[in-house]
């Protein structure tokens, strides 16, 4: 049995509808309370500083 293919959380883009592999890899997994989050390029490109503050300070 295979995983459902993911969708972006915050705008709903399916990642199966890329046509082009590379872009099947810019796809960015979050992990949020013990539940896996998919953002798509473009979310994921738009939202990178909301991404960057849930870092740890020991990253920075």
């Amino acid at each position: 049995m295979t995983a459902p293919d993911p969708t972006c959380s915050w705008c709903g883009r399916a990642r199966a509808a890329e046509t082009d592999p590379l872009a099947t890899l810019a796809w960015v997994s979050t992990k949020e309370n013990g539940e896996q989050r998919w953002l798509c390029p473009d979310c994921a490109r738009n939202h990178v500083r909301d991404i960057e503050g849930k870092l740890p300070d020991e990253y920075w």
